[in-house]
């Protein structure tokens, strides 16, 4: 347990310290606020029609109210969820190769496996402030514009399935943590991200049956973001997904025991 309480102060130093923590935070309330705007320009098309790039984001987005509002934050979570919480995994796994501190790091009197979950226990808690920032950022602006249809009792249920949406694509992120390993650097793993979120686009819409069978295509699921036309998940959905993560975990742990380091 000491083991795991030093690396795990190591490593909020380095977040703390870093001007990527504050950037992701900044990124994802700006990304909430632009939201609540984009309702209520939605609600005023005089706004937006004096855009013609605004009007047709406004138009997709149909009638600007807080069920509009709750469901595209849900959409929103998932897709730029994932590529946040990827980049913030490539930093945080991919930065000891890039800065050359993984020797120094590996010198301290820390096992490998506490250092590993020292760093997931950071991006896991990294993450979940992404997800509340960008929450809070929409709701705030929402309120104070405001956006009609507020309802504490339509935002809680809303609320606890963007949660439930932000931990799921969290925890896809062990495949991601390996890949940095691997790749030794954040490029592979960020290029990973990418691929695939166009992978899970291109099943959810091309091939919905395959897509319970697609582990990064869950959280969608389970939310119900994708749509009536895919099939809901089932019990080898979850085990797929599951088993991803898991694997993604302890690969990664057995990567950083019994790699070459020097």
């Amino acid at each position: 347990m000491k083991a795991f309480s030093a690396s795990l102060w190591a490593e909020w130093l380095k977040v703390r310290r870093s001007k990527m923590f504050a950037g992701m935070l900044s990124v994802f309330a700006f990304v909430g606020i632009m939201m609540g705007f984009m309702m209520f320009a939605a609600q005023h098309p005089e706004i937006s029609g004096r855009s013609p790039a605004l009007a047709a984001k406004t138009s997709a987005i149909g009638k600007g109210d807080w069920p509009n509002l709750l469901a595209l934050l849900v959409q929103t979570i998932l897709a730029l969820g994932a590529m946040g919480f990827g980049i913030v995994t490539s930093w945080v796994f991919g930065r000891e190769f890039s800065d050359r501190t993984l020797k120094d790091l590996l010198s301290l009197p820390v096992s490998r496996p506490a250092i590993v979950a020292a760093k997931f226990f950071i991006i896991l808690v990294w993450s979940l402030m992404l997800s509340l920032a960008l929450f809070a950022a929409a709701l705030l602006t929402a309120l104070a514009l405001p956006i009609p249809g507020w309802s504490p009792g339509l935002v809680m249920p809303a609320f606890k399935i963007f949660c439930q949406s932000a931990l799921l694509t969290i925890l896809l992120c062990t495949p991601v943590a390996l890949i940095a390993g691997i790749g030794r650097g954040y490029l592979p793993p960020i290029g990973f991200v990418v691929l695939t979120l166009i992978i899970t686009q291109l099943v959810g819409i091309g091939m919905p049956v395959v897509a319970v069978y697609f582990p990064w295509a869950y959280p969608a699921l389970v939310s119900g973001a994708a749509g009536d036309a895919v099939p809901k998940p089932g019990a080898a959905s979850l085990v797929i997904y599951l088993s991803t993560v898991a694997a993604g975990y302890i690969l990664t742990v057995a990567w950083w025991q019994n790699a070459d380091h020097t």
